[in-house]
């Protein structure tokens, strides 16, 4: 039984996390290709850092969770900007907006809880 748990992390770590990173490689293109940005300001810190933290949490952290690499810690700015775009930035709009944010923020936030599982770097490390 536990193979199919960590067979079952993997997949969860690894898909969600792989999907995600499509989001954060479009908002790292916007952040280099240089010119005014144009971005959600969040809590007044400006649209510049606003986008550099999205990118880590859409494309950085994500990458590193589908590696198992620091994978709790990791799963922390991923759920977070999930949370944001959720219960902020889509905060009046209704449940089929929010939805695939919630999705995201729920999966994230399982595998902070459930850590990486066996097929890991993290678990070659000693450190899931």
């Amino acid at each position: 039984m536990k193979n199919t748990t960590d067979a079952g992390l993997l997949l969860l770590r690894a898909g969600v996390s792989l999907l995600m990173t499509t989001h954060g490689y479009a908002k790292l293109e916007k952040l280099l290709a240089g010119g005014e940005i144009e971005f959600f300001n969040f809590m007044g810190m400006g649209p510049e850092i606003s986008l550099v933290l999205t990118v880590i949490g859409e494309l950085l952290a994500p990458a590193m969770i589908a590696l198992g690499l620091f994978t709790r810690i990791a799963a922390i700015p991923a759920a977070f900007t999930m949370a944001v775009a959720a219960f902020w930035i889509h905060r009046e709009d209704g449940l089929a907006d929010q939805e695939h944010s919630l999705l995201y923020f729920i999966c994230f936030t399982a595998v902070l809880l459930l850590g990486p599982g066996k097929y890991s770097i993290d678990s070659r490390k000693g450190k899931s």
